[in-house]
């Protein structure tokens, strides 16, 4: 994965610096070339390919916490305390 990104990054630099050194180019096109040649493609390339590994982690995250979810749910798992059966009574003065 990682291959592609710096491969695609080094060829838009390159164009990069062959509009900023060419007499008709200019500093400004070749930053324009670089962002919209190099850094946006390569930022959605990247987030397409780690979208299976951002689903496998929150899967494994969410079966972590419904096992955790789920041994609490046991009696005598150590949860909360046990609250009094009868509210204490008040005296009024």
């Amino acid at each position: 994965m990682y291959i592609l990104i710096i491969a695609w990054a080094y060829v838009a630099l390159m164009m990069a610096v062959a509009e900023a050194t060419n007499p008709s180019g200019t500093v400004l096109g070749a930053i324009v070339t670089f962002v919209l040649y190099g850094v946006l493609p390569v930022s959605i390339a990247a987030y397409l390919m780690a979208t299976p590994a951002r689903k496998r982690r929150r899967r494994e995250r969410e079966e972590a916490e419904r096992a955790a979810h789920a041994d609490s749910a046991q009696p005598g798992a150590g949860g909360e305390a046990a609250a009094a059966p009868v509210a204490p009574v008040r005296e009024e003065t």
